[in-house]
């Protein structure tokens, strides 16, 4: 198979080589040329992740490089589970949450940052210079690839998040690591963190002195494994129901909620897509408005979904490339900080969940359902992090401290190192090109 840019001017590229590359020539994100098309009966004998994993993603690698290995990479980097469990709402409305964050760095994002790790460590010769993997983050993606690429052999990753825009927990995951990771704090914000990584791409100097590639959910191979949990959830609950689950997710630089949407383009038994947001309403207000504006991202409690211009909109608009299609696919909804802290506090006391703040944002979408809607389809709201990664949000809200995952704790016992730099292409070139 073949993946092309979606701004249509860069060579087509297969599965590795667009994963390698990370941002197309022509600064657009690679998208398959063509779709495999699925029934759920396809998946009659897959259960697990991984099962679900290489039946799923078998098309895009045909031809490919890895297609010998791909058997191995979904068991590398599918090896903790995604577990959907109902919540008892106190009523008949049919709810549950799928928990994306049993991985090593406790966020959705540990899925999509290990099979990348995994495709790149078989990717690579022995020969081969070593390949500096950038990654813009807001929260959650920095720490989940630094864990990921950790110590592999050939392999470099360069963080760049926004100084004091990150909960300290989340800072610290950020790091922690040293060896084959560099952090950097950016005086700036997210946007200009992404905003950063794009143009370091496109620069000729640092194209000249080493190899860069991405782990954003602009790289194809951070984002497509994405699809296989939508996937999998989707398919246990058709065998239990024969109807389509509908998914509600938080949403940011629109990485997660793209996967469930090509999940759904392949034929998974998926119904509608809610995209929650927080009080960064770029995505709502073109929904609303027919106008795309991005916009500076401003802070708030969901910090991991502080985006203002998202990315992975390019690739939604490849989809569904009208409007009315666009509309048709998802709605959005913008919660802010406020609402926040009060379903956080709500559904702790009536329904004993305890959320993150990105996980409260899309139970409050949830909650402000057309009644109708709410009670008459089966809602999964995706829960995208641990809550003990913000614990000086959610405990006061409780009154309770929050239980850290062995995993998480492990991490926050680390020694941490971080250079600052400022938010412009000219400050990342020079730390890059000094990278020791």
């Amino acid at each position: 198979m073949l993946f092309a840019s979606t701004r249509g001017s860069a060579p087509e590229l297969g599965f590795s080589a667009a994963m390698l590359r990370g941002l197309a020539v022509d600064g657009g994100l690679y998208v398959p040329k063509t779709w495999p098309k699925f029934q759920a009966q396809d998946f009659a004998d897959d259960r697990s992740l991984a099962q679900v994993a290489e039946r799923l993603l078998a098309p895009f690698v045909s031809g490919d490089p890895l297609q010998a290995a791909l058997c191995e990479i979904v068991r590398d980097a599918f090896n903790f589970p995604a577990a959907r469990r109902r919540v008892d709402t106190k009523t008949a409305a049919e709810l549950s949450v799928l928990e994306l964050f049993h991985g090593p760095t406790a966020a959705f994002k540990d899925f999509g940052a290990r099979f990348l790790a995994a495709c790149f460590e078989r990717m690579r010769r022995p020969d081969d210079p070593l390949v500096n993997i950038l990654v813009a983050t807001s929260g959650d993606t920095g720490g989940a690839v630094a864990a990921a690429f950790h110590k592999r052999p050939g392999l470099a990753v360069s963080v760049l998040f926004p100084k004091g825009l990150v909960s300290p927990t989340q800072e610290r995951q950020l790091t922690c690591w040293g060896d084959n990771v560099r952090s950097f704090q950016v005086a700036g914000t997210f946007d200009d963190c992404q905003r950063m990584v794009k143009e370091a791409f496109l620069d000729r100097e640092l194209a000249a002195s080493q190899v860069l590639s991405s782990a954003n959910s602009i790289n194809l191979g951070r984002l497509l494994p994405q699809a296989v949990y939508y996937a999998t959830t989707a398919l246990e609950f058709w065998r239990e129901h024969s109807v389509p689950l509908n998914f509600i997710i938080p949403s940011g630089n629109l990485g997660n909620a793209v996967a469930c949407i090509w999940a759904r383009r392949m034929g998974l038994p998926i119904g509608r897509v809610v995209l929650a947001h927080n009080a960064n309403r770029t995505v709502v207000d073109f929904l609303d408005e027919g106008d795309w504006r991005a916009r500076p991202s401003m802070a708030t409690l969901a910090s991991a979904m502080d985006v203002g211009n998202p990315s992975n909109m390019e690739r939604l608009r490849a989809l569904h490339p009208q409007l009315s299609e666009i509309r048709a696919a998802v709605t959005a909804v913008s919660i802010d900080d406020d609402s926040i802290r009060s379903r956080i506090r709500h559904d702790a006391q009536r329904y004993g969940e305890v959320w993150c703040p990105h996980t409260a944002v899309a139970a409050e979408a949830w909650a402000r359902l057309d009644a109708n809607l709410r009670n008459d389809l089966p809602w999964c709201l995706v829960a995208t992090a641990s809550p003990a990664k913000f614990p000086e949000v959610v405990e006061p809200l409780i009154g309770q401290p929050v239980a850290v995952p062995a995993a998480l704790a492990l991490l926050l016992q680390r020694p941490t190192a971080v250079e600052s730099l400022a938010p412009s292409l000219d400050a990342l070139r020079t730390a890059l090109l000094s990278q020791p």
